[in-house]
Formats: C-alpha cells, sequence, structure tokens
C-alpha cells in the first residue's frame, strides 16, 4: 500500500527553500551592516563550507564600508576644522590689518594737522614781525634833530644810510595808502600797519608798490634816491599815529618795541 505525504502546515519546507530565505537574511544583514557575531555560530551549524565561506564574505564586506565610511567622516571633520581655523586665522589678520592701517591713517592725519598748525603759527608770526626798513644800514640822523633844513625846525623822523638805488623794505604787514610824489620828501610811500599804526619812506628814487595793496615785513616796496628837499642820498623814515604830516612819534622806539633793533 502506498503512503502519501499530507498536505498543510505541517509539511516542512524544502532545503531549497531553507537556503534561499538564508542567504536573503544574510545579505540584508550585510547591506545594511549589522551583522552580528551570534549569527556566524548558528549558521556555521548547519551550513556546509561553501556557505560558510560566503557568510564570512559578507561580514568582511560590511565592516570595510563601514570603516571606509568612517575615515571618510574624520577626515571631512578634519577639513572642516582646518578650514575654520584657517578662515579665523584670515580673519584675525584682516581685523589687524585694518586695526594697523586705522592707526597708520591717524598718524598721518595728526602728523599733517601738527605741519599744518606749524606753518599757520609760522606765517602768523612772519606777518606779525618787524623788520628795519634797510637792511645791514645805520641811523645818521635822529629823530627831532634841529636844523634849519627843516620847515618845523625839527626832524620829523629818522634817516638811514642808504646809496641811491638801495632796496628799501616795509617794515611790517600793512596796506599801501599812498605812494607817489610827496613835496619835500620827493617820491614816498605811506602804509597803514597791522596794528593802525602808520610807516612813511621818503626821498625814493623809484616805487614798486600802489595804494591799496597789502605788504608783509621785509617785502621791498621801492629804491632808495634823493627826490625832494635833500642834501644827497638816503631814506627818510617816519612813524605816525595818522596818515598825515604832524602825526609822527619816536621811530627809534616804535621798532624797538616790535623787535627790531636799530
Amino acid at each position: 500500500m502506498a503512503f502519501t505525504r499530507a498536505a498543510g502546515k505541517h509539511r516542512l519546507p524544502s532545503r531549497t527553500k531553507r537556503t534561499t530565505r538564508r542567504t536573503v537574511g544574510v545579505a540584508a544583514l550585510a547591506t545594511t551592516g549589522v551583522v552580528g557575531t551570534l549569527a556566524a555560530p548558528a549558521l556555521a551549524a548547519e551550513e556546509s563550507p561553501v556557505e560558510q565561506t560566503g557568510l564570512t564574505q559578507a561580514v568582511t564586506l560590511g565592516d570595510s564600508v563601514a570603516q571606509e565610511i568612517d575615515a571618510q567622516a574624520a577626515a571631512q571633520q578634519q577639513a572642516a576644522a582646518q578650514a575654520a581655523a584657517r578662515e579665523k586665522a584670515e580673519a584675525a589678520a584682516k581685523v589687524r590689518a585694518e586695526e594697523a592701517a586705522a592707526k597708520a591713517k591717524a598718524r598721518a592725519e595728526k602728523e599733517r594737522e601738527a605741519k599744518a598748525r606749524a606753518a599757520r603759527e609760522a606765517e602768523r608770526k612772519r606777518l606779525n614781525a618787524y623788520t628795519a626798513p634797510i637792511t645791514g644800514s645805520y641811523v645818521s640822523t635822529g629823530y627831532q634833530a634841529g636844523g634849519g633844513i627843516w620847515s618845523s625846525g625839527s626832524h620829523t623822523g629818522i634817516d638811514f644810510h642808504a646809496a641811491s638805488g638801495t632796496a628799501v623794505h616795509a617794515v611790517g604787514s600793512g596796506t599801501v595808502v599812498e605812494a607817489g610824489w610827496g613835496g619835500s620828501y620827493g617820491n614816498q610811500v605811506v602804509i597803514k600797519m597791522n596794528d593802525g599804526t602808520y610807516t612813511q619812506y621818503g626821498h625814493l628814487s623809484s616805487i614798486g608798490v600802489s595804494v591799496g595793496q597789502t605788504v608783509t615785513p621785509g617785502q621791498r616796496i621801492a629804491l632808495s634816491g634823493a627826490t625832494g628837499n635833500v642834501t644827497g642820498a638816503h631814506l627818510h623814515f617816519e612813524a605816525r599815529t595818522t596818515a598825515e604830516y604832524g602825526s609822527d612819534m619816536d621811530p627809534v622806539a616804535y621798532l624797538r618795541s616790535h623787535g627790531v633793533n636799530v
């Protein structure tokens, strides 16, 4: 009598099906990188050496991929850290360079301001300075000297020794109020000084300025001569309180009060 195997849930799967499921499970574990150490002995107990060799290859492949990924991640982290450090160093260097440039600019600006102040101060001092009307000369006739050659009976200014054609200089800063013929003074120049006083230069051979012109200390305004009521070439110089004749004051004291040694 023949025996037949009953069909149903009690039927064991074939060896082929068991092997297929096992292979799929190992492949899945290898793909995800999660291959347990306990799986290998269980599989080794029931599988042939060929099947064990395949499992070992799958486990080795998963470990290699994980190690490579870890190494790449570590390299990326190191590169990122190096890049961040480099950017930080570059930013710090840029800040230092900008600070140094700002300091240098500030120093240069201060130096320019200091030079400008010094130049202005020097110019102010120059414009407020006084000088003798004839360079290297001396007073040949003093103030209020008596004699018949003067219509007032005395000398209203001082005479500086000077040959004809000697340069005559403005004694200080001011504005020319007269430039031309002055009667007994011959050719003359009268300057209103910045301090409100007046200076007069007489007996000139030529005049180099005009009315309304501003002059500075030491500027050449004329050449000395012997025009007008004179006995020889020289420069007649007066200090006055107004532009008019008769308002004279001591020219030597005037010049010395402004630092001119005569």
